[in-house]
């Protein structure tokens, strides 16, 4: 008979939530609102920086090797929204035209949604390798709070800008100029978009930081574990390797 591994509770519900945060995220992207004048941004901006911040809390507490079987979780649990979705919008309604208001929220348009799944990889990653690595430097430093602050404004950071460098040139440049001959939007938009993306996320850790830390902490003595990423493999695909 196989040993069951013991699941760490603590673990596990920020897995859960950094999926519901990913699948909400795509579900809340389908409204804009104005910030101010004309900043505006979508409403999955409420949620998605949230699985940045349970990246850096996963990476932080247990390591690159966690890190990477949520990031890819998060990545399976999307995928699966987007095709039921996909499904469920083609299937005949019961009155004709009733469906217009579901099909415009579910029925995802391929090139964003390719767009999306590129730019949360790459950015999820490069989020947690930055944690880890930064955290293998600061070790024995002492001061916590500063550290571990740096550490996810910086990941976070590269994150964001990884994310919004993938994500908006494909989605409204690249794949409209290949599929429909034009791009969505002029690059001083597009330029517009990427960095209000980047400067609002990463204010949006900064601003849930103290909340952060104290999360970080208390899991830490609650788990007894505080881990560290000696000797391990970067690659995005060892995911048995946990």
């Amino acid at each position: 008979m196989k040993n069951v591994k013991n699941v760490s509770v603590s673990f596990m519900l920020m897995g859960i939530l950094f999926c519901v945060c990913l699948i909400a995220s795509n579900l809340f992207e389908t409204k804009l609102f104005r910030v101010y004048g004309p900043i505006c941004l979508t409403c999955g901006f409420l949620v998605f920086p949230i699985s940045y911040i349970l990246n850096d809390c996963i990476a932080e507490v247990w390591g690159y090797r966690k890190s990477r079987l949520i990031i890819w979780t998060g990545f399976l649990m999307n995928f699966f929204l987007v095709a039921i979705g996909t499904i469920a919008s083609y299937l005949p309604p019961v009155n004709p035209g009733e469906d217009e208001s579901f099909r415009h929220i579910f029925l995802f348009a391929p090139q964003i949604t390719v767009a999306s799944f590129i730019a949360f990889v790459v950015g999820s990653f490069l989020n947690a390798i930055v944690m880890s690595k930064m955290k293998m430097a600061d070790r024995n430093k002492g001061h916590f709070n500063y550290y571990f602050s740096l550490r996810a404004i910086l990941s976070t950071i590269v994150g964001e800008s990884a994310d919004s460098i993938i994500f908006f040139p494909l989605a409204f440049y690249i794949f409209p100029w290949i599929f429909d001959g034009k791009p969505s939007v002029t690059v001083e938009v597009l330029i517009s978009l990427m960095l209000t993306q980047v400067v609002a996320k990463t204010l949006y850790e900064i601003i849930a930081l103290p909340i952060t830390i104290r999360v970080v902490r208390f899991v830490k003595k609650f788990e007894g574990i505080d881990v560290y990423d000696e000797n391990i493999s970067y690659n995005a695909f060892k995911v048995k390797d946990i």
